[in-house]
């Protein structure tokens, strides 16, 4: 399906994805945050003048602009329906269910906090804007954000916990577009492809 990806101000990609790649449901993902990946390229590289130190600066730009929610990538219960952990009903799940344990939550995109807030269902949730997006962690035990506040990707927001209707402790992601429930893993998959690019681009040098 075609899915305009407005994620930078003033940008629009087209990507099309004709099968969202899932992960397997027992299979832990590790994850690098580009801090880590950040620190690998200095490591790697040998800085001899200042040119070379100003691209640097770039890559490393290039690097925060995506990241994973977590350090490690375990999906509980995927996007769509399902049956209901409470009622035991088939019911949609509008969102992404991931494993954690008192885990950072990291922003995937660079954005602004637009909410910030306590429900029944939800919990504790920190809600992002993304252009025409919006990304909402919820369940969370704690919040590091404020309404209005600017985040890069890479900033944590909060750590994981069981607020809210919740049958444990994980982290549930739910994205719009344009104010219409999308799978998440579309917003994954963006991250997959920026960071592979990054790397590809890295390689080039």
């Amino acid at each position: 399906m075609m899915v305009l990806l407005s994620l930078i101000s003033g940008t629009t990609i087209m990507a099309q994805f004709n099968t969202v790649g899932r992960l397997d449901n027992h299979q832990v993902h590790k994850t690098k945050n580009p801090q880590e990946i950040n620190s690998s390229l200095a490591d790697s590289l040998i800085l001899n003048d200042s040119s070379k130190n100003d691209s640097i600066k770039e890559l490393k730009a290039r690097f925060m602009s995506v990241s994973y929610p977590l350090s490690n990538i375990k999906i509980n219960s995927s996007y769509g329906y399902r049956k209901d952990p409470f009622s035991g009903k088939r019911k949609f799940h509008n969102g992404l269910d991931l494993h954690a344990r008192r885990s950072r939550v990291f922003a995937m995109l660079a954005g602004e906090v637009v909410k910030v807030g306590l429900d029944r269902v939800s919990g504790k949730y920190v809600t992002l804007k993304h252009g025409s997006f919006t990304v909402s962690y919820c369940h969370l035990s704690r919040t590091f954000a404020y309404q209005g506040q600017t985040v890069k990707a890479g900033d944590t927001v909060g750590i994981t916990g069981s607020t809210g209707r919740s049958t444990g402790e994980h982290l549930h992601i739910t994205c719009k577009l344009y104010g219409n429930s999308i799978d998440p893993m579309i917003v994954f998959k963006y991250i997959e492809v920026t960071q592979q690019n990054s790397v590809a681009a890295l390689c080039e040098l």
